[in-house]
């Protein structure tokens, strides 16, 4: 993976200046020449000016959601491949990003050889429309259940705070509560 995947760059927008670095020079000795962003408008700005192949987009950017962002990378540079990444993954999240136009969505903590996968891999040929993905063994547990709903609700209303506790009978501050905690997973790892 050391051959450069593109002549054109990489664009890393989070406002976690320790994770761009970290990631950037990650990325960068995987032969990914790196730019980066740390707010919407100067992914915008960037996008702009370097028409980028690549972008690895955070969820959470401040005040602003990388959700919203997707179609505005597509409609600068329509054969961008959007990665989300989010430190608070949910079923809801990776559907709408999916939705948006983002070609893939990997949970934090990420390594970089994932992201490169997951840049890279749809670059290859498409997976056939009959293959099914992998349903979960077990139920899920009902607080990851909770989280699931609570993120679908919270991306209906835009990331709108309180419009998501008012949908879902709930306390503003209980909300912000929950959303302060990592999300539950859904069950133990296992090694193999």
């Amino acid at each position: 993976m050391n051959d450069a995947p593109s002549t054109r760059p990489l664009l890393l927008v989070d406002d976690d200046a320790t994770f761009v670095r970290v990631l950037a020079r990650a990325l960068g000795s995987r032969g990914f020449e790196v730019i980066t962003a740390t707010s919407a408008d100067e992914a915008r700005a960037l996008a702009r000016r370097h028409q980028p192949r690549h972008c690895v987009l955070d969820l959470k950017l401040g005040e602003e959601n990388g959700l919203r962002l997707i179609p505005e990378l597509h409609a600068l540079v329509p054969d961008m491949r959007i990665l989300l990444l989010t430190g608070y993954a949910s079923i809801a999240t990776a559907v709408e990003a999916i939705k948006r136009g983002a070609h893939d969505y990997l949970a934090k903590p990420v390594d970089a050889d994932a992201v490169v996968r997951a840049l890279l891999d749809g670059d290859g040929p498409a997976p056939a429309d009959d293959e099914v993905p992998d349903a979960p063994e077990a139920p899920l547990a009902l607080r990851r259940l909770e989280w699931e709903h609570i993120q679908r609700v919270l991306t209906e209303c835009d990331g709108n705070i309180s419009e998501t506790a008012r949908r879902l009978g709930m306390h503003r501050r209980t909300l912000q509560r929950k959303l302060g905690k990592h999300p539950v997973r859904e069950r133990p790892e296992q090694d193999d």
